[in-house]
């Protein structure tokens, strides 16, 4: 028994040596601080990520997706519709079109995303046809799909195509009749126009060109209308300029039920088109100098092409909210136009939600400071219907309803 004692006692002694040896090792006091360093660091990151707040814009929400014939109901926490759309495993080809647009945020519950697959289309133009695949909603879209350029004054039109043996094929049939090329030279201004127009004379109507007395054309009026001709406006004895105007791009809205409330894609792009406006000058006699101009006439030069963006008018709010809104008296056609200003500002989970940019901004309307909801109740700071309440007076003392509020934030992105 004592020597088996004596030899633990030894291996004892033999381990203490050793790490008496290690510790007087060179590199043993940075060891000891690299793994001191590494335990705070450790420490630091976990309070960091408990104390860092969620991120805004995760909450899970009911998507309806329509698709290949099918629609499927799903709840999602994709904060675009892109991102949807690659979580569902949904494949876009070259000229399908999504609505809303791919960007648009998914902040509403019953939200509705449509995938439109391009199908066969024949465009013809001046009689040569082209096969393209387009889900575009306008004929100028498909065309546009297509890569070829148009003007504002080339001629559009869509139909059906029912005689296989004179188009070579069945199915939609976009036609494009090509506006002629003129170069006109109105009172000494050089630029070109493009017109569907026969005659000179034509034209001159078309394009609302006055001649001022005096004025001359050339070639006249009864002069067929050929590719990049010349044509004159001249009046000689009258001292004339112009200068040319941007005409804006006309923009046409489409309300849509097959789209939620607010969401918007468009399907059409507009340009703008150009207008010269043409001036008699007066001149001083004695100095040579100009005293006044007068406009005499507007011609556009170059057609604006409109853009047309639908908006979605659908309105399917969840139980819950309807709920909350009941509880302070909101008009039910009123639901939508709430829903849509809730779900993008605070949101609906948003009663303790602070603005992430430091704004001070707070719950469910984001109001500017939070603390201006107390006028609503005391626990303006976790009551969602307390918060709603004052959003309420908020939103028709200054917009006169939530209807101008909606349209608002339309404009603007905010309220």
């Amino acid at each position: 028994m004592r020597p088996a004692i004596n030899n633990i006692r030894h291996h004892a002694q033999k381990q203490q040596q050793r790490l008496q040896r290690a510790s007087k090792h060179r590199f043993a006091p940075h060891v000891g601080v690299f793994l001191c360093l590494a335990m705070i660091m450790v420490i630091g990151l976990v309070l960091f990520n408990r104390m860092r707040p969620e991120e805004p814009n995760v909450d899970r929400h009911i998507v309806v997706v329509s698709h290949d014939d099918e629609k499927q109901v799903v709840p999602t926490n994709a904060r675009t519709v892109h991102e949807l759309l690659d979580k569902l495993h949904i494949k876009l080809e070259t000229g399908d079109r999504v609505e809303p647009t791919l960007t648009t945020k998914i902040v509403q519950d019953n939200f509705l995303v449509n995938v439109y697959r391009a199908v066969p289309v024949t465009i013809d133009e001046n009689g040569a046809k082209m096969r393209v695949l387009s889900a575009g909603a306008t004929p100028r879209s498909i065309v546009a799909q297509s890569g070829m350029t148009l003007y504002g004054e080339d001629d559009v039109k869509s139909g059906y195509s029912t005689n296989l043996l004179k188009d070579s094929s069945l199915g939609k049939v976009v036609t494009v009749k090509r506006a002629t090329p003129v170069n006109l030279n109105l009172y000494g201004t050089q630029t070109l126009v493009r017109t569907q127009a026969k005659t000179v004379q034509q034209l001159v109507a078309e394009k609302g060109i006055k001649l001022v007395d005096g004025a001359t054309l050339n070639p006249g009026p009864s002069t067929p209308i050929s590719g990049n001709m010349q044509l004159f406006v001249l009046n000689k004895g009258v001292s004339i300029a112009s200068s040319e105007e941007v005409i804006p791009a006309p923009i046409q809205n489409i309300e849509d039920n097959n789209l939620t409330l607010g969401a918007k894609a468009v399907r059409q792009v507009g340009s703008p088109g150009k207008r010269l406006v043409t001036y008699q000058i007066t001149v001083d006699p004695k100095t040579g100098k100009e005293v006044s101009r007068t406009a005499i006439q507007t011609v556009v030069i170059s057609e604006p092409v409109a853009q047309i963006t639908v908006i979605g008018k659908h309105v399917a709010v969840p139980q819950d909210k309807i709920a909350i809104m009941q509880a302070v008296g909101i008009n039910p056609t009123d639901y939508g136009y709430v829903d849509y200003i809730v779900a993008h500002e605070g949101g609906w989970g948003g009663v303790t939600k602070s603005n992430y940019g430091g704004s001070g901004a707070y719950g469910i309307c984001q109001a500017l400071p939070g603390s201006k909801m107390a006028s609503a109740g005391a626990d303006w700071a976790t009551n969602p219907v307390t918060q709603l309440r004052w959003c309420n007076g908020y939103a028709v003392g200054r917009y006169g309803s939530w209807a101008n509020a909606y349209s608002y934030w339309l404009a603007h992105n905010y309220w």
